[in-house]
């Protein structure tokens, strides 16, 4: 009866996420091209391309840049205005509704907006620069620079919802534990190190890896904000599959890397799974 019951939801599972990931394998083996209108077996040669795609190597490096430094960031950034929030004083509810509105924003929408926050001429960023150092940049036309532009944008985007995640963890932990360190003379350093972190770092890993993965399929930022440009510099996977699928209708291809985007993700839950498994709180 139990099987019965759930069979429904198991066979819309299956149809929406299992067979797509089939059908995406088997897609990996084949030269499917739209354009050319091939669709023959070829076995690896769709990965052996990759090898020799150095496109698509600027690409991978840029992807694990991306995700690393921002993942980095959101840490830091997102455990110190935790602890900001955590504290007690007036207009705290207020401090706290207010800092997630750039995550409410749509990524499309902070894309678009970035693209005239970093303009050379009048967008905010250079006025400040300007106003500080008396320089500006030329943020979304060279690689360097627009590299930064585009991790600086994700981590103003989904900071402050890490940051309230961690504020739960941080609001779980009793007072008690904080008095009796403070009972004993432990100084708030020690506190924070000893007490705040070992209890939220479980916390810490299981954000880690959702945004890590989150990171890895970031593509409405790209589309928004650069197209992957200049040049090729600020294209990640995803935005790479999306340019191979609708564009260039290679469908053999676009599903090879996908394929290995899948095994990054895969990879990544199981070494933050490990690490878990590890931790004693």
């Amino acid at each position: 009866m139990a099987w019965i019951l759930v069979a429904p939801v198991l066979i819309i599972r299956l149809l929406t996420s299992l067979y797509p990931m089939i059908m995406t394998v088997v897609y990996s083996l084949l030269d499917y091209n739209l354009i050319h209108q091939t669709k023959e077996f070829v076995g690896l040669n769709n990965f052996k391309q990759m090898l020799s795609d150095f496109s698509l190597h600027t690409t991978l490096s840029f992807t694990f840049i991306f995700t690393l430094i921002s993942i980095i960031l959101h840490i830091v950034i997102g455990v110190a205005l935790g602890l900001l929030l955590n504290v007690q004083f007036r207009g705290k509810k207020f401090l706290r509704s207010i800092v997630l509105i750039p995550w409410a924003l749509p990524v499309i929408v902070a894309g678009i907006a970035s693209t005239w926050m970093f303009n050379k001429d009048y967008g905010m960023v250079n006025d400040l620069l300007f106003r500080l150092v008396g320089i500006k940049l030329d943020w979304l036309v060279a690689p360097f620079s627009a590299r930064i532009a585009v991790i600086l944008t994700d981590v103003w985007k989904s900071a402050p919802f890490f940051s309230i995640l961690i504020l739960s963890g941080l609001q779980s932990i009793e007072h008690e534990v904080y008095e009796s360190a403070r009972i004993d003379g432990a100084s708030k350093w020690k506190t924070f190190w000893y007490i705040t972190i070992p209890h939220i770092l479980r916390l810490i890993v299981v954000l880690t890896i959702f945004f890590s993965l989150w990171r890895l399929t970031t593509f409405e930022l790209i589309y928004a904000m650069t197209q992957g440009g200049p040049g090729n510099a600020t294209s990640l996977l995803s935005y790479i599959i999306y340019t191979e699928t609708f564009k260039n209708l290679n469908l053999g291809y676009a599903s090879s890397i996908s394929v290995v985007l899948c095994l990054f993700m895969v990879i990544i839950a199981l070494l933050g799974y490990t690490v878990i498994k590890r931790l004693r709180y």
